[in-house]
């Protein structure tokens, strides 16, 4: 049997005679020993117990007191007669924690109310009346406090949400709220939660964290936090992706510090956490029916009703559902730069999340149109998570380039590496992954100039400038090639044993880098053009052609290729075989590429 049903086992009257009142038995209180700090424990628990029910007793009259002094000296009362009864050796320190335990049952959140205070605590977890966890550190722990029973925690959620004007019953047994601090608080009580009210608060420091703190903590460098300042500058679209408590909503906080002054942002969320700076902010919260089941505005109509406001920025604190479509329109319709967060344990899961929000709508889309929209709208994913030591960190930053075969196509710009544990600590940081962004011509269109080397991003390639960039939607006319391999379509010509070997060559303008058109018969006669010139620049033609390999991203355009290779050959054609494009090519953008072997 534990302390709190001893306790309320012995709080239960003695039968007595008919005619008499019942006998209230003396309420037993573990004697402190010296030499044991949990029967001190024990004693200050059951001190505690006896010392709520008497404030539930008197709360009508503890609240009626109209000064703070009136109430301190009301509470001293009850806390100096609690212990003489018990006949408790309580020291002066200890008297006075017991007397902040009663004052914050009162005018603040009960157990909770010491938690809360405690800066370096940055989650409280109640698990019904008797389990209480915080996490500090990174890590989870369980605290000696506990609530009198579950009609007790509801009381201290009524106080919670009651200001807000929301409401937990049967019929709505969850909800989500937030602390004047700005702190989140979920709450779930019965069908739902089979062990009594479940009360969740992530905790938000009274001051933001900005950058700096952020450089501090190890969640990235300082010179990550610039190179990310620079994407948010560049109106990138940006999703921040992760774990639970992997520190998502303070990454997206410290992201939306770096947009400008000038811009005005709207943002929405289910319950306000984001603490932005700027001076033109409108936050929009979402709220919940009433008791009639009626007046729910939801996040999907905020974010309707944002593009009739004016935004320059749109920021969704988290999707979760059908308005992840919204986010996706609003961020291809002209609120170019906005930013949300989402649950997903990989980059590549944050993307398949957002297809399976947007069919949570309910609407019909085919699985090609919402790809199309991710691909077209999100520009950058940032990943975070919790490692093993309880520190969080960001461990991918990772862009959206486009898609290719109803695949949407990723690829790591900086990710993070581990090169140890130190004292229990992971040691590593962000290092550049050696492949160079679609995006970065967007720099510099907006003028941000970067910093020499470019945060370790490999430089562009010279034959290939960075002035023209992809349609994101898929691969389209005048293109740059997204895989950073230089000589992707270039072909490289061997001479040897009298022969010209000629590798792949694809349909690629020599003057832009750019991909010459969508169509396989425009690509088939640049690719010619192209192994014409590199035939002849080793000395060699297209009459010597003695065997050729070409490579289509589709077998069923065969004769339109034959057709156009039939005007290059018009007597007798090389020997030679057709094979499945590679998957680099496809990614490309390529239909169509040629290898030829000719005479020297």
């Amino acid at each position: 049997m534990s302390l709190l049903q001893r306790v309320e086992r012995a709080q239960q009257p003695v039968d007595a005679p008919d005619g008499e009142a019942p006998v209230q038995p003396p309420r037993p209180v573990p004697v402190p020993s010296s030499s044991s700090s949990w029967a001190r424990e024990e004693m200050l628990r059951s001190l505690r117990v006896r010392m709520q029910e008497e404030v539930m007793r008197a709360f009508d009259s503890l609240l009626g007191k109209n000064t703070p002094a009136e109430l301190q000296s009301k509470v001293e009362g009850i806390v100096d007669r609690t212990i003489t009864e018990g006949a408790a050796a309580v020291t002066h320190d200890e008297r006075d924690r017991l007397v902040s335990e009663v004052l914050g049952e009162i005018a603040g959140l009960g157990p909770l109310e010491p938690l809360l205070k405690d800066e370096s605590i940055t989650e409280v977890m109640v698990n019904g009346p008797n389990h209480l966890y915080i996490e500090r550190g990174g890590k989870i722990s369980r605290v000696d406090r506990y609530f009198l029973n579950d009609e007790h925690v509801l009381r201290i959620i009524d106080r919670i949400i009651t200001p807000l004007g929301r409401r937990i019953d049967a019929s709505s047994p969850r909800v989500d709220a937030r602390l004047p601090d700005g702190s989140r608080v979920n709450a779930v009580i019965e069908p739902l939660s089979l062990v009594g009210p479940v009360i969740t608060v992530r905790k938000f420091p009274a001051k933001p964290i900005t950058v700096d703190d952020m450089i501090e903590f190890g969640t990235a460098t300082a010179e990550m936090f610039q190179f990310l300042r620079s994407c948010v500058e560049a109106r990138l679209n940006i999703f921040v992706s992760g774990g639970t408590g992997s520190g998502k909503t303070t990454a997206l906080n410290v992201l939306s510090s770096f947009i400008p002054e000038d811009e005005r942002i709207v943002t929405i969320e289910d319950a306000a956490e984001l603490q932005l700076r700027q001076t033109h902010v409108v936050p929009l919260e979402a709220r919940p029916p009433n008791l009639e089941g009626l007046g729910e505005i939801t996040i999907r109509d905020l974010l309707r009703n944002a593009l009739h406001m004016r935004p320059d920025r749109i920021i969704v604190g988290e999707c979760r559902s059908g308005e992840a479509l919204d986010m996706l329109q609003a961020m291809t319709t002209g609120q170019d730069g906005s930013l949300s967060t989402g649950h997903s344990n990989t980059p590549a899961d944050m993307l398949r999340r957002l297809e399976t929000m947007v069919l949570m709508t309910g609407y019909e889309l085919p699985l090609r149109a919402i790809r199309d929209q991710i691909a077209s709208a999100v520009d950058l994913i940032v990943h975070t998570a919790r490692l093993k030591d309880g520190s969080r960190k960001i461990v991918n930053i990772t862009e959206c380039y486009g898609i290719d075969d109803d695949e949407i196509l990723l690829q790591d710009i900086f990710e993070y590496r581990q090169t140890g544990i130190v004292d229990g600590k992971v040691q590593g940081n962000l290092q550049p992954t050696g492949v160079r962004p679609t995006f970065m011509s967007k720099f510099q269109a907006r003028g941000i100039q970067l910093p020499p080397g470019e945060y370790g991003i490999p430089p562009a390639d010279a034959d290939r400038p960075d002035s023209l960039h992809k349609g994101k939607g898929g691969y389209a006319t005048g293109s740059v090639m997204p895989i950073n391999v230089p000589a992707l379509g270039r072909g490289r010509a061997v001479t040897a044993g009298g022969m010209v070997y000629v590798s792949s060559v694809g349909p690629v303008d020599p003057d832009t880098g750019a991909i010459v058109s969508a169509d396989v018969k425009l690509q088939t006669r640049q690719c010619l053009r192209n192994l014409k010139e590199k035939l002849e620049t080793a000395g060699s033609s297209l009459e010597k052609v003695v065997w050729a390999n070409w490579a289509l991203r589709d077998p069923s355009e065969f004769e339109t290729f034959n057709d156009e290779w039939a005007k290059w050959f018009p007597g007798d054609a090389p020997v030679g075989q057709g094979t499945l494009m590679p998957s680099l090519q496809r990614r490309a953008g390529f239909r169509v590429s040629i290898g030829v072997i000719a005479e020297a």
